[in-house]
């Protein structure tokens, strides 16, 4: 047994050995070279993992005649994972001819004894290697180990070769210290080339770790994107802000991944790719970029780029590229230039409208007196052009109604009041029309402050509407209820629905789905609601009917004394 523990922590010591030491012995090498090339670190990962598996050949053993102690499977996986296809391709000839050349070239032992079945899904996982964290790579590494270790230790039984062999409790335990062995040198493996890695090419120098640190969580709470590149035009330092903006792209990304990439990589797909990296490159030749904007399909990005100096020698050591995106400032901008000329036109139309309620109220009253001078026979076309003066009045009406920007005076009043003072009115169009009404009027129901006025109107437009949706045999609800911190009103039909496309623009000034419709109505109610900072919403399903909910927020003070519904 003790040899086989010297056999083992031989081997354990060999698949690791080289890999432990030349990246290190190449570290000096590769800084004084200025080189940030992950793929040439990669390429020694591979010739370590090489050599260490040469070596593991070499002094392998076999304990017991069963249980094969050889370990440059370890670093032939590790290589393939970090090499990808072509370097993982070549190590595993390397491995084939050198398991032939130690222990024949029988096909049976060319498959199991090397752990053959398991390869495909090393090549498999190699590209989601690249793009992993540690903890996820080293998963990666035993996803493959584990299985190939359990074909390797069973390939003697598989060919029939320990017929009359026991497992007793010592060859047992060789077996799982083998395993468990090599699967804790594999995640140590692993974490140290990303250790070493990260200390080439990740970290750079600072005058102190807690500076450094104080940088990143400032330059992280600036609301910017804003990303710092070497002399190469690759990330040495980004903020929390552009991470977020690249990984709306590519959501499995990590920050490791991202240092050392170059900056237009990082910003593709997202803006004008070949204009920033344009003046990112300005930036190094050391011309200073303002504030400049530029457009996508969708974003507006404002940016800039500044070259970075070396206080001792004035040379240019980087640059730094700041993006911002402010779609939504224009917007706004434009929503606001907007507003102001819409609150210009619609003055100058309130103004205008209620000028021509005067001429209008003139021709009126002198259709009148010659109705009364006209023969009988000429009633109906003086009916019909004052019915269409009514009309028009009624729609200046409601467009002033609609233009007023006046604070309304409210009082402290009961909804249910408004609504039996409006039912006699309500009833009297429903009897007309052959529909019915149900008033469903909920309990703890507390007073708000209202203008009774306009919320007669109110109900009054949208009981209107709802009769009009309907045919015979309607039936128009009005319901109210108490829930949680708003009441609700409801005004219900059972009309034939709203479809979709216009339910969207219902609340649109001068957009109706009513032959006759002024368009005015319900924004005549939108209007009235955020006087009284509420909400109306409305659903509505095809044959089914229509609901309009006007939510009411309930003071603090209306609510005191109250029993919970």
């Amino acid at each position: 047994m003790l040899t086989a523990m010297k056999d083992i922590l031989l081997q354990i010591m060999l698949s690791g050995l080289f890999t432990f030491q030349i990246p290190l012995f190449f570290s000096n090498h590769l800084k004084s070279h200025g080189t940030d090339d992950r793929q040439q670190y990669r390429n020694l990962v591979v010739i370590t993992c090489a050599i260490s598996m040469l070596f593991c050949f070499g002094l392998s053993s076999v304990y017991n005649g069963m249980i094969p102690i050889n370990l440059g499977i370890l670093p032939l996986f590790v290589g393939i994972l970090y090499g990808g296809r072509t370097a993982g391709c070549l190590l595993s000839l390397l491995y084939m001819v050198s398991h032939g050349l130690i222990n024949g070239f029988s096909l049976s032992g060319m498959i199991l004894y090397t752990g053959l079945p398991v390869y495909p899904l090393l090549f498999f996982l190699s590209s989601r290697f690249k793009r992993s964290s540690v903890m996820e790579k080293i998963g990666c590494l035993w996803i493959g180990l584990i299985p190939a270790l359990m074909i390797i230790l069973v390939s003697p039984i598989l060919e029939n070769k320990v017929f009359n062999a026991s497992y007793d409790s010592e060859t047992i335990l060789i077996t799982l210290l083998y395993v468990l062995f090599s699967i804790f040198n594999g995640a140590l493996l692993v974490y140290f080339i990303e250790f070493v890695y990260k200390r080439l090419f990740i970290h750079t120098p600072a005058k102190s770790e807690t500076e450094k640190t104080w940088l990143q969580q400032f330059i992280d709470m600036i609301p910017l994107g804003m990303a710092v590149v070497d002399k190469k035009g690759n990330i040495a330092m980004l903020n929390k802000q552009l991470e977020m903006n690249y990984k709306r792209s590519c959501p499995q990304a990590h920050t490791e991944e991202l240092i050392g990439r170059a900056f237009d990589e990082i910003i593709k797909g997202s803006m004008e790719q070949d204009f920033l990296k344009h003046r990112v490159l300005e930036a190094l030749q050391g011309i200073q970029s303002n504030e400049e904007v530029i457009r996508n399909d969708t974003n507006i990005y404002s940016t800039g780029t500044f070259p970075l100096f070396n206080e001792e020698t004035q040379q240019i050591e980087g640059a730094v590229a700041i993006i911002h995106d402010i779609t939504e400032i224009e917007k706004l901008k434009s929503e606001l230039i907007n507003i102001e000329r819409l609150s210009m036109v619609g003055q100058m139309a309130a103004s205008i409208t209620h000028e021509i309620r005067n001429p209008m109220a003139v021709v009126r009253g002198f259709l009148q007196l010659m109705k009364e001078k006209s023969p009988d026979s000429l009633d109906h076309y003086y009916r019909i052009v004052m019915e269409e003066l009514d009309r028009a009045n009624g729609i200046i009406s409601d467009f002033l109604s609609l233009a007023q920007t006046r604070i309304v005076e409210k009082e402290e009043c009961h909804l249910h009041d408004i609504i039996h003072e409006l039912s006699p009115l309500l009833w009297a169009d429903a009897n007309l029309r052959g529909q019915s009404i149900d008033l469903r009027l909920g309990s703890n129901v507390p007073n708000l402050h209202l203008n009774s006025k306009e919320m007669k109107q109110l109900i009054l437009n949208l009981s209107r509407n709802a009769m009009e949706a309907m045919e015979d045999k309607g039936v128009l609800t009005i319901e109210t209820s108490l829930a949680g911190e708003h009441i609700e009103l409801h005004v219900k039909d059972t009309g034939p629905g709203i479809p979709e496309d216009k339910l969207t623009r219902l609340f649109e000034p001068f957009f109706t789905t009513k032959s006759k419709g002024t368009g005015l109505g319900l924004a005549l109610c939108l209007s009235i609601v955020q006087r009284h900072h509420s909400n109306i919403s409305v659903h509505s399903e095809m044959g089914k009917g229509t609901v309009f909910t006007v939510s009411f927020p309930v003071a603090e003070a209306d609510k005191e004394g109250l029993p919970k519904p």
